[in-house]
């Protein structure tokens, strides 16, 4: 009895494999019309889970700004929110949610699971991807007990769209989605017009720090970081952008043979952002610290003044109307003088209904 030949053995299997995927696909569509015909709701997640709702749910606790402030570029109900975290106490950014009932002290901190527990909510919100907040752990505890932990992060460029939509999916609030985009793409569209043409000779050396560095060997924000991207946009190079990781430490020297242009860090741990104006001084005392390093009173980035601590605001969803800021630090040549001002006022005054004050950024030598 003949063989079959090999070649028609793989077509076969790749025949088999093809129809294979083409009825899972249509099972997944097939699926999620019918969902949509009964009124319900899918959502997929930054960590890849998907969840189905009858309704928008009404009972949400939420453990970081981050998550809140894309609900309210997206218009959502923010009566809906039964539970926060510590981070939420200022009472003139989070009127609504400051007197909330606290679950947790802060979103990198333990859960009080009793006090969340108490709030009785549908869903969490957690982040997805940080590493400070173990969401499998979270989800082992709460989802059988009929909670479930929706995952987003709202600090990654390439992700902030989808995670906007998805949330815009969960909240029933596609119209506000779409209006929100078209900020975005007119944003974008702005700066491409700045910047489009910028060559890459053009495009000032950055190194940015994480804000630990200062407690052991420099540790510089790589390719995979949210900044990256940011940085990138705004018409600058990343020098560390091939290093792996999110975050990775480097030598003194490697910083002092780069001899960047910038160097930019990571404000997160400093008072600076909406209504905050580095009260301790943390700014001056960190410039001073950086200067003092043995050999950095030979870099560029130091002899020029060009030492930037932004607030950490810049990369959660708020990045996007923060580029024409950046972007306006490293090319003053090609924006209108305050146009990057303009962005955040605009951000603040459309999103939150405030006059922005506060330091977003800190420079050698004043804002």
């Amino acid at each position: 009895m003949n063989e079959p030949h090999p070649r028609k053995m793989l077509g076969s299997v790749q025949l088999v494999a093809i129809l294979v995927l083409a009825y899972a696909m249509i099972h997944v569509v097939t699926n999620e019309t019918e969902l949509a015909d009964e009124g319900g709701i899918a959502v997929t997640d930054t960590s890849g889970e998907v969840f189905t709702f009858d309704a928008p749910p009404d009972r949400i606790v939420v453990s970081n700004t981050y998550a809140a402030t894309a609900m309210r570029m997206l218009d959502a109900d923010m009566e809906s929110i039964v539970g926060v975290s510590g981070d939420f106490e200022d009472s003139e950014l989070w009127p609504e949610l400051s007197a909330r009932p606290w679950v947790q002290f802060s979103a990198h901190s333990e859960i009080d699971y009793e006090a969340l527990l108490d709030t009785r909510p549908d869903v969490y919100v957690v982040f997805a991807t940080n590493g400070m907040v173990d969401t499998d752990a979270i989800r082992e505890r709460l989802t059988p007990l009929g909670i479930d932990v929706v995952a987003f992060d709202f600090y990654k460029y390439d992700a902030l769209r989808e995670e906007f939509r998805q949330l815009a999916i969960m909240l029933d609030q596609m119209e506000a989605y779409d209006a929100l985009m078209g900020e975005f793409d007119a944003i974008e569209a702005t700066m491409n017009e700045a910047l489009g043409d910028l060559r890459d000779e053009d495009r000032p050396t950055v190194i940015m720090e994480h804000h630990a560095s200062l407690t052991r060997d420099p540790v510089v924000l790589t390719g995979t970081s949210q900044w990256d991207d940011i940085i990138r946009i705004a018409g600058g190079s990343n020098v560390f952008s091939d290093l792996p990781g999110h975050t990775t430490h480097v030598d003194m020297e490697a910083i002092l043979d780069a001899d960047p242009d910038v160097m930019m860090f990571d404000g997160i741990t400093f008072e600076l952002g909406y209504g905050n104006n580095d009260p301790n001084s943390g700014c001056p005392e960190h410039f001073d610290l950086i200067e003092g390093r043995p050999g950095f009173d030979a870099l560029q980035a130091v002899n020029n003044g060009e030492l930037h601590i932004f607030s950490g605001a810049f990369a959660g969803p708020m990045m996007i109307h923060g580029l024409p800021f950046i972007a306006e630090q490293f090319h003053p040549e090609r924006f209108e003088e305050g146009s990057g001002e303009a962005s955040l006022d605009a951000f603040f005054e459309d999103h939150f209904d405030l006059q922005r004050t506060g330091t977003f950024l800190c420079t050698v030598g004043g804002e």
